[in-house]
């Protein structure tokens, strides 16, 4: 018998069924408890979880509109504890992301080899607008914006113990490397290679923070199927 499913294309299992695995990851819970709740085998609910984190990989890489506005950019480290005698930018065992967020909107995120300037502002060219107003720390990789055409850039130097100067700040990004980060200590152990549709995660919870999460999942597999590997 043919389980009807318009959500998902050739499901083996039913619409309703489906719905609930996305009310469940929906509200972040784990593949652990969405198995148990769902009385469906964890290797089917990991097959279904990357599905869904590999679509909203695709969506984020679709995004293409430039970032227009106050701008904060920053980069971040994650993964395994810094070595000691290894410091700063470039620390040795870590996932090097870049971010750029626009305040009180979104957030784009981008792993990186390195922090050079080359990289940074290739980012920034393709990801912002020429007319937004970048705001980033005192690293070195910011150097020369204002040459490519950003009329306006404001640094604040961590280095001097400063944070803030007037709405000149980065707490917005720092605030989201906070949230991902406190997110992804329940995925200990997690595959390398399954890190970039985690953090894409992040950044799709983050982007639709002000809205509900299934309702928005549900609508993008009505407008294009799931498809399972």
């Amino acid at each position: 018998m043919k389980v009807k499913n318009k959500y998902v294309i050739r499901s083996r299992i039913s619409e309703a069924k489906f719905r609930q695995i996305i009310l469940l990851f929906s509200e972040d819970l784990s593949a652990t408890q969405i198995s148990h709740l769902t009385s469906l085998s964890r290797q089917t609910i990991n097959k279904y979880l990357t599905a869904i984190r590999l679509r909203i990989l695709e969506l984020s890489l679709l995004q293409s509109d430039p970032l227009v506005g106050q701008i904060e950019v920053d980069e971040s480290y994650f993964g395994a504890r810094r070595v000691r005698g290894k410091r700063g930018r470039g620390a040795r065992g870590k996932t090097i992301v870049f971010g750029l967020l626009k305040r009180g909107d979104q957030v784009y995120t981008e792993i990186v080899s390195d922090c050079s300037s080359a990289t940074l502002q290739r980012i920034i060219k393709g990801k912002t607008s020429i007319d937004s107003v970048i705001h980033s720390d005192g690293w070195r990789g910011y150097n020369g914006l204002v040459d490519f055409g950003y009329k306006k850039h404001f640094r604040v130097h961590h280095s001097k113990s400063e944070f803030a100067r007037g709405n000149s700040h980065i707490n917005g990004i720092e605030s989201f490397w906070g949230y991902a980060k406190n997110r992804l200590v329940k995925f200990k152990g997690m595959d390398k290679s399954m890190f970039n549709l985690h953090l894409k995660e992040c950044e799709f919870r983050f982007n639709n923070r002000k809205q509900n999460i299934y309702k928005v999942l549900l609508g993008m597999f009505r407008k294009e199927s799931l498809k399972l590997s």
